[in-house]
């Protein structure tokens, strides 16, 4: 029986640092798709193509190309097997915020935290008044010293982000900053334990393989490119393959994840000799491009609405702020996202 094969490439990854000034998005697009029929689609679309590989931002200089990237992305969608994910790392940042610096605070009294996804919300209206309630630079740095404290994970580290925090107003928004500015233990203790981290990879994986586990018709195979980006992807991945405990966790409501994953195995190849990787590559390029036109941070020369419409709802998935918290409460309405955080804490570096 042949084994169905996803390709995967990623764009915007900056490890820990989720402040990055010109990596506003990250994301990753996966794709079920032959060489042969990826081929046919370049050789198609670009039969002049000159270079040795299929890649979105040099192609997407040329305004000639425009035309052309968006009939391929057209067809591409509408024959394969797709899922691309697009966070705004700002958000996710204040979202790890409250997972590290504030959820353990109400764990302890027995609150949970997650429920409905609460937390959600609250980094929504975190991430929107906090400008505003302590000034731009000021929340800024305030993000900047926690995601260092995480990674250094000093006395000194963690001293200057709980001082920085108790010099502003944060009696405006107590439910998210109170538990650090009164130097909570166990917030501290989770913002120095080993393995805790503002690394972006894990949330991404997850929300790829939600999808790819229910396109999937049977067991399949993982292949991305063999950059330095994507190592952290290819660990994580080997580790969720090797996990064979069952069991399933709600995330939303229309996706779950369910343990031992239909995946496989997970290879690492030459972009370059893999036309699937670079049709994957064109989808994240021209997804995080229209991402960072919508948010008004660059002047893209096509139509960000256009192209984000050539995708069916499930097959696009975006983490971003929302202050429709009714709505956000019935997605997410019944889900386990305390018990998934624990679980991959335990079980996954």
């Amino acid at each position: 029986m042949k084994i169905e094969r996803f390709s995967i490439d990623e764009s915007g990854y900056t490890g820990f640092d989720l402040l990055n000034p010109d990596q506003r998005f990250q994301g990753a697009s996966s794709i079920s798709i032959t060489d042969e029929d990826a081929s046919t689609f370049i050789k198609e679309y670009f039969p002049k193509l000159q270079a040795p590989e299929l890649k979105y931002k040099t192609l997407a200089r040329r305004s000639s190309n425009r035309e052309r990237l968006v009939d391929l992305q057209r067809d591409v969608l509408s024959q394969n097997k797709c899922v691309t994910y697009v966070c705004d790392k700002r958000y996710l940042l204040t979202l790890f915020f409250l997972d590290i610096a504030v959820e353990p605070f109400y764990y302890e009294r027995g609150f949970d935290f997650y429920k409905d996804g609460q937390n959600y919300a609250l980094a929504s209206l975190l991430y929107r008044v906090g400008p505003t309630l302590f000034g731009q630079n000021a929340f800024h740095e305030l993000m900047s010293r926690f995601q260092r404290a995480v990674r250094e994970k000093t006395q000194n580290a963690t001293n200057s982000l709980v001082q920085m925090l108790q010099g502003l107003h944060w009696k405006e928004l107590p439910e998210a900053l109170g538990p650090l500015a009164y130097e909570a233990p166990e917030c501290l203790a989770e913002i120095t334990r080993p393995g805790v981290n503002t690394d972006a990879a894990i949330v991404v994986l997850q929300s790829l393989i939600s999808r790819m586990e229910v396109m999937a018709d049977g067991v399949y195979q993982v292949e991305h490119d063999r950059s330095e980006n994507l190592k952290q992807y290819h660990s994580l991945l080997q580790q969720l393959i090797s996990h064979d405990q069952n069991i399933v966790f709600k995330q939303t409501e229309i996706t779950s994840i369910k343990f031992p994953l239909k995946l496989s195995s997970v290879s690492q190849v030459d972009s370059k000799d893999s036309p699937s990787v670079q049709i994957a590559d064109i989808l994240i390029g021209a997804a995080i491009e229209a991402a960072n036109s919508l948010a008004g941070l660059s002047s893209s020369h096509g139509d960000a609405e256009e192209l984000l419409g050539l995708y069916s709802d499930e097959q696009f998935i975006h983490m971003v702020p929302s202050l429709n918290f009714e709505e956000d409460k019935e997605f997410r309405r019944g889900t386990q996202a305390g018990e998934l955080i624990e679980y991959f804490a335990k079980h996954f570096n």
